[in-house]
């Protein structure tokens, strides 16, 4: 019980970190375009994302939002089968459901999620933009893979 509410802590934190900096990029890069914090390599830019990952589905926002509610519904039934236990394991929980939870709020309320960490190689390379939510998704992701090959089994 003392985890979960830990985990609870944790992820009101980490989705209200997404939601204030997205308000930011917002308020100050919507209307001013893109800032250039590492020339030829990180700006922080406004982009509303209308789909998922690298832009797929775009316009989809209802059934997005539906399989975030239910692969966060699965993740809460099983999370102990999902993430295990240990330090860890509530490290991983924390970070996926904050990630999940901030970009569901995102296109609820918005239809559509707000990136803005730009990264790029000169002009020749582009990563897709992202925001922490989904930097708190893939940090969890793989810290799940390095934690999984410390597991043995019978």
């Amino acid at each position: 019980m003392k985890r979960l509410l830990l985990c609870f802590v944790a992820v009101v934190h980490l989705v209200l970190a997404d939601a204030v900096s997205k308000e930011l990029a917002s308020g100050y890069l919507k209307e001013s375009g893109p800032v250039s914090v590492i020339p030829g390599f990180f700006n922080l830019a406004y982009v509303e994302n209308r789909g998922c990952a690298w832009g797929m589905f775009q316009g989809q926002v209802w059934p997005l939002a539906a399989f975030a509610i239910v692969a966060l519904a699965l993740l809460v039934w099983k999370r102990e089968s999902v993430f295990g236990r240990g330090k860890c394991a509530a490290v991983c929980e924390a970070l996926l459901y904050a990630g999940i939870v901030g970009n569901l709020i995102d296109r609820v309320f918005r239809g559509y999620v707000i990136d803005f960490l730009d990264f790029h190689w000169k002009s020749a390379y582009h990563f897709p933009c992202f925001n922490l939510a989904d930097t708190f998704i893939t940090v969890a992701a793989g810290i799940l893979i390095l934690c999984s090959f410390g597991k043995r089994t019978s």
